[in-house]
């Protein structure tokens, strides 16, 4: 039913009290999903190893499982076709139905995901579950709206929290969960979005801790703090994860643009590929197969040669290149903490066998490395602290994980390497694969934070040129609620509430963006 103006301003007045409730609903759903999921790659990863050891040495079973892997890849990029929303990992999907651009059909998501994500990693595609994780989740999210016929302003806070919860679901971590989903998805952190993601953040990751246990997604021994003598490395360290990461954002987008000018435009032709490669892999270095779980494991045991790091290295980047360059379900999220590992684990093997660090803190490299890395590729600086935190179950590391994150992402920016996400998203409206839908006519509220140094920020409402079909409601400052008029002077740290129509709901998303950010 279409909610009606008053209904919907009255309702979002209400929202942190309402949220709380239906945080804990999609929470559950969500962290059932995503439950069943991870159950199924666990599955998944245990049958490829066997197949592996089954198939060693036997040229008609090598032969059966070439096969089988192509006969699952025509399965995968069907599904593709008949869904193509699921393609890739979904988060630059989910960014852009948060911004208005595109509509995704959660009951047709939910099952082909969850398909295609067990198909790749049953051949060993280098992919992650993370993507495909909060990409299930926000459908549950807005399979809950639709099923209690909430509106669209509400519909997106439940797609925040469905998201909160896969991610918290899908590691273990609820408070990545939280601010991934604040600082990435919902772009807002306002207390309304705040308490709903945290409910159901934490509603799903009780639900698959009490199901999978509380451990620790990486258990490897931190001996202590970096002393403060090496933090120059990390200086060094930092910057060259910002240039990598800036090179796997270009290498990720230009393996896609492969594809597509080697004519491959069909799912079924473009799924073909990595799916028999992961075949050929199989035959020759299975440990890079999956999503590489065991490779960090391998590397921190501490037991590896610098050339061996370099080789498995390479190799699993350009496997994960071509993975997911091919478009079949599956994340990036994963596969670029394992690739950050290795450039960690090799950095800090530099620094042992020639600048005097001592064997002892070469894991922490590999750890800081992770969060620098990621914070390089996704420009989430905060979630990758954290979800470093969670991941491995050290506390003990903020200071040298702020300086090299801080360092990996000033980096990045000087490169001018556009967040991966954004980039996608940006294919993804660019190929019009799905066209967005017009809408009927409902009304949705949005919130924009006002940046420091930004367009608008000490300037009057009358002075600001406001973007079409856009009415502001209210700005927040602090607790109090400002109605707005000419001559109120918008300050930096106000949250500005804006009311659009559905149809014109992504045109204003980006011009208000532009107005309330930094300007460069």
């Amino acid at each position: 039913m279409k909610k009606s103006t008053s209904d919907t301003i009255k309702r979002a007045s209400e929202f942190p009290v309402i949220m709380i409730g239906e945080g804990l609903i999609v929470g559950g759903f969500a962290g059932l999903v995503v439950l069943l999921y991870r159950i199924s790659l666990n599955y998944a990863g245990i049958w490829m190893n066997e197949v592996l050891n089954w198939i060693k040495g036997n040229p008609l079973r090598i032969l059966f499982w070439f096969c089988a892997l192509a006969v699952m890849a025509v399965i995968t990029g069907s599904l593709v076709k008949w869904e193509s929303m699921i393609s890739g990992s979904g988060i630059p999907q989910l960014e852009g139905e948060m911004t208005g651009k595109l509509d995704q059909k959660w009951h047709r998501i939910i099952p082909a995901k969850f398909a295609g994500g067990f198909l790749g990693m049953f051949a060993g595609l280098a992919l992650g579950r993370e993507g495909p994780s909060i990409q299930l989740g926000a459908m549950a999210g807005k399979g809950v709206s639709r099923i209690l016929k909430r509106g669209k302003t509400e519909e997106k806070f439940l797609l925040t929290c469905g998201a909160s919860a896969g991610l918290a679901a899908a590691f273990h971590a609820p408070l990545a969960g939280v601010m991934f989903a604040m600082e990435e998805v919902h772009k807002n952190f306002s207390v309304a979005v705040f308490v709903s993601a945290m409910t159901a953040s934490v509603t799903a990751d009780y639900i698959t801790s009490s199901v999978l246990g509380m451990e620790p997604v990486f258990q490897f021994e931190i001996i202590g703090n970096l002393p403060p003598q090496y933090y120059w490395m990390l200086v060094i360290l930092g910057v060259f994860l910002g240039l990598m990461g800036a090179f796997y954002n270009w290498f990720t987008l230009a393996a896609q643009t492969a594809y597509k000018r080697a004519g491959l435009k069909d799912p079924i032709k473009k799924a073909m590929i990595p799916f028999l490669l992961a075949g050929i892999v199989g035959l020759f270095v299975p440990q890079i197969l999956g999503s590489g779980h065991t490779m960090i494991e391998t590397l921190t045991d501490g037991k590896m040669v610098l050339s061996t790091i370099v080789i498995l290295f390479l190799l699993r980047f350009l496997f994960s290149g071509i993975s997911f360059g091919s478009g079949v379900p599956g994340g990036i999220f994963f596969p670029m903490l394992v690739l950050g590992a290795y450039i960690g684990g090799f950095f800090g093997y530099i620094c042992k066998d020639y600048l005097g660090l001592p064997a002892e803190y070469v894991n922490n490299f590999v750890l800081l490395a992770m969060a620098g890395y990621f914070t390089a590729v996704v420009r989430a600086p905060l979630t990758g602290i954290i979800l470093i935190f969670e991941l491995t179950g050290s506390l003990s590391q903020m200071l040298s994980l702020s300086v090299i994150t801080i360092v990996s992402y000033i980096t990045a920016m000087m490169m001018h390497a556009e967040p991966i996400y954004e980039s996608l998203l940006e294919r993804i409206l660019a190929a019009n694969q799905i066209p967005t839908e017009k809408g009927n006519g409902e009304k949705v509220l949005d919130y924009y934070a006002v940046a420091e140094e930004s367009e608008i920020a000490n300037r009057m409402i009358k002075d600001i040129q406001w973007p079409k079909h856009c009415l502001l409601v209210a700005i927040k400052r602090g607790e109090k609620e400002i109605i707005p008029k000419g001559e109120t002077k918008v300050m930096m740290g106000d949250i500005i509430i804006t009311l659009t129509d559905e149809e014109h709901n992504g045109a204003v998303y980006d011009v208000m963006s532009k107005l309330c950010r930094k300007m460069p």
